[in-house]
């Protein structure tokens, strides 16, 4: 399975939404789409996506209240919300930021530059899904060439393996649950033990450590693991 981002659109006006994904679809993510607040509160926590885009303005819950409630929960807090609204007062954008929107885009917009701005919040938030090159210590992974290296040697990873290491390098010190990990390296929709999370974690720590290097991956005894 391929680190793909997932992209949620929230907008209840059909052609805005139909061109917003379209364009996403274009830049090779997945999108899912919701056309009300409720809607988008059971798609996130089904499916919790890389990115929100969400309307201000929405039946049923309003956009604001989606991202409060969003920003207000442990599980959902740090998915980047771009909120799109007509509303171009300084009064208004300041109420979306302050709602807890990492961007505010005033409508119309351009559809390149709200494709600029998720790549911008992915590059935050994911980096190694925008192919960066992420560093801990002597660890070094290309999220585009899928290469990793400790202290300039090569390091053989399989695939889930890869995954696996993305996900902790790109926030060190951060637990993260099995159930966490499952969701982030494996995806929802398939069916994994969480006990599978831990034979992944020990092919992991075997190949880095194969050269007699330290093991980087901290077992969090009832919580999880992190790198360092």
């Amino acid at each position: 399975m391929s680190q793909i981002a997932h992209i949620l659109v929230v907008e209840d006006e059909p052609a805005q939404r139909e061109v917003l994904a379209y364009n996403l679809e274009a830049e090779g993510f997945r999108v899912s789409q919701a056309t009300n607040g409720e809607d988008a509160l059971l798609l996130i926590a089904e499916d919790a996506p890389e990115v929100i885009v969400l309307d201000w303005m929405l039946p049923n819950v309003s956009g604001i209240e989606v991202c409060r409630r969003v920003k207000s929960r442990i599980e959902t807090r740090d998915i980047p919300v771009i909120m799109l609204s007509a509303r171009s007062e300084e009064v208004d954008r300041v109420r979306g930021l302050e709602t807890g929107a990492d961007d505010y885009v005033v409508k119309p917009y351009s559809v390149g530059e709200l494709l600029a701005r998720v790549r911008g919040q992915i590059r935050r938030s994911r980096p190694a899904l925008a192919g960066q090159v992420l560093v801990y210590e002597d660890i070094q992974l290309d999220s585009e060439t899928h290469r990793v290296t400790r202290n300039g040697e090569p390091v053989k990873l399989g695939p889930t393996e890869f995954r696996l290491l993305s996900t902790l390098i790109e926030k060190p010190g951060r637990v993260w649950s099995r159930d966490q990990l499952l969701d982030r390296v494996w995806g929802r929709d398939i069916y994994v033990d969480t006990r599978t999370v831990d034979v992944h974690v020990g092919r992991l720590r075997k190949a880095l450590t194969a050269n007699g290097d330290s093991d980087p991956v901290r077992t969090v005894r009832g919580a999880g693991y992190s790198l360092g």
